[in-house]
C-alpha cells in the first residue's frame, strides 16, 4: 500500500480502538505535509512497512525491547523522587520487542532529515559516528542513568536555556482550551490523585502535543498550589502501531510500563501507565526539548553521542542485550549505520513527496 492507504489503515486501526480526536487528526495531515522531519515523526506506522524491505538484513538483527519511535526530539527532562534533573527518552508509546538496529537507524535518519531543514548541523556521517560511538561505550560500561547534577553540566546548562522559561510555559498551559463535557470518566479521577492534595481546584483543558500521538486525547489538569501551578497530564493509552502493522498474529500487549521498569533509568515517578492512560506530570524541567528550544550555540557531536548512550541504556533493560548487541555489532561494516540511515531517510523522502502531491 501507499502513503495514503497506510494512513487510511492506520487511522481506521487507531479509531477502532480509542476515541481519536478528528481536529487533531487533520492538524496531523498538515504537519506531515510541511517538512520531511516532521513527516517522519508523524509517522512510525508508515516506517514499520519501509523497515523490513529497505533494510532486510538489520530487520532481522538481534532483539530487545526498543523505543520504536525514536528521534532527536524524543528526548526531555524529568524530576526524580529526590529532586534531581534528569535526561533521557520522552516517551514509549511505541515500545516493542524489535531488532536494536530499529533505534539506532531511526535515530541517525531523524538527524539526517532534521540536518536537511538546517535544525541540526552536523553532517550525517558524523552524527551516525557519535551516535554508535556513545551506544557502544555504553553497551561496553552497562550503562549509566542522566543525571544532571555533578555530571553532564552541558547537558543540564542545554536543558535549562532561557528558552524553557517558566512564564512562557505556565502562560501556554494556562492558554489551552477547557476540555470538552465528554472527558472520560476515568481520566479526572487519576489525575486527581496525581496532584499534590485532594481537592484543589484543578481546570481540565485539552492538550495537543507532538506528532506521533495527534489523534490521541491529552487531559490537562492545571491547578494553583501554594503560590504556583501544577499540571498533570493522561493521555490515551493503546498498543503500538507494530500490532497494526503485524495484523492478526501481533500480540496486542501494551510494552509502556515493562521498558520503564527494566530499562538502566532514574524513573520519572509520577509517569505511569494505568487503566487507560499514561500518566504524567507537566512542568517547564518535565518536558520533551525541541530541537528550536536548545541554544544557538551547542555541541551536536556530543548531544547525538549521548543520545546513542541513552539508547543502549533502554536496550539493555532486554536480559543479554549487552553481549549479543557487541556481538552483531562486530559483523557490521564501519558505515552499516550511514548507509542505512540514508536508505530509510531517503525512502520517508520518497513517502512525503507523494503525500504532498493534491
Amino acid at each position: 500500500m501507499n502513503i495514503r492507504e497506510a494512513t487510511r489503515s492506520y487511522e481506521d486501526w487507531l479509531a477502532s480502538k480509542i476515541a481519536v480526536v478528528k481536529g487533531d487528526l487533520d492538524y496531523k495531515h498538515e504537519q506531515m505535509a510541511a517538512a520531511a522531519f516532521r513527516f517522519l515523526r508523524a509517522t512510525y506506522y508508515r516506517w514499520l512497512q519501509l523497515w523490513p524491505q529497505v533494510c532486510p538484513d538489520l530487520a532481522k538483527a538481534p532483539q530487545v525491547l526498543a523505543v520504536g519511535d525514536l528521534h532527536v526530539e524524543n528526548f526531555g527532562t524529568w524530576r526524580d523522587t529526590e529532586g534531581r534533573l534528569i535526561w533521557g527518552v520522552n516517551d514509549f508509546d511505541e515500545a516493542y520487542p524489535e531488532s536494536y538496529a530499529i533505534d539506532l537507524v531511526r535515530l541517525a535518519a531523524s538527524a539526517r532529515l532534521a540536518g536537511d531543514e538546517n535544525e541540526l548541523r552536523i553532517k550525517p556521517e558524523d552524527a551516525c559516528e557519535m551516535i554508535l560511538e556513545g551506544y557502544s561505550k555504553s553497551l561496553q560500561s552497562g550503562g549509566e542513568p542522566f543525571v544532571l547534577a555533578e555530571k553532564h553540566k552541558w547537558l543540564r546548562d542545554l536543558a535549562l536555556n532561557d528558552l524553557r522559561d517558566p512564564v512562557q510555559f505556565w502562560k501556554k498551559m494556562e492558554d489551552l482550551p477547557a476540555a470538552a463535557a465528554t472527558v472520560p470518566a476515568s481520566a479526572p479521577k487519576l489525575l486527581e490523585d496525581l496532584l499534590p492534595e485532594r481537592g484543589l481546584d484543578s481546570r481540565l483543558k485539552r492538550r495537543r502535543a507532538g506528532l506521533g500521538s495527534l489523534g490521541r486525547q491529552r487531559i490537562l489538569a492545571l491547578a494553583q498550589w501554594r503560590g504556583g501551578y501544577v499540571a498533570r497530564e493522561a493521555k490515551s493509552l493503546l498498543p503500538s502501531a507494530h500490532v497494526w502493522a503485524a495484523g492478526p498474529k501481533a500480540e496486542p500487549k501494551i510494552w509502556y510500563q515493562a521498558i520503564l521498569e527494566q530499562s538502566v533509568r532514574v524513573r520519572d515517578p509520577y509517569v505511569t501507565a494505568r487503566a487507560d492512560w499514561i500518566l504524567r506530570r507537566l512542568a517547564p524541567d518535565c518536558s520533551r526539548i525541541e530541537l528550536a528550544s536548545l541554544p544557538k550555540e551547542h555541541d551536536e557531536a556530543r548531544l547525538l553521542r549521548a543520545m546513542g548512550a541513552e539508547t543502549a541504556n533502554i536496550h539493555l533493560g532486554t536480559k543479554g542485550a549487552a553481549a549479543q548487541n557487541q556481538q552483531d555489532l562486530k559483523k557490521r561494516s564501519g558505515d552499516w549505520l550511514f548507509q542505512a540511515s540514508k536508505d530509510m531517510a531517503k525512502a520517508v523522502k520518497q513517502d512525503w513527496d507523494q503525500w504532498r502531491k493534491p
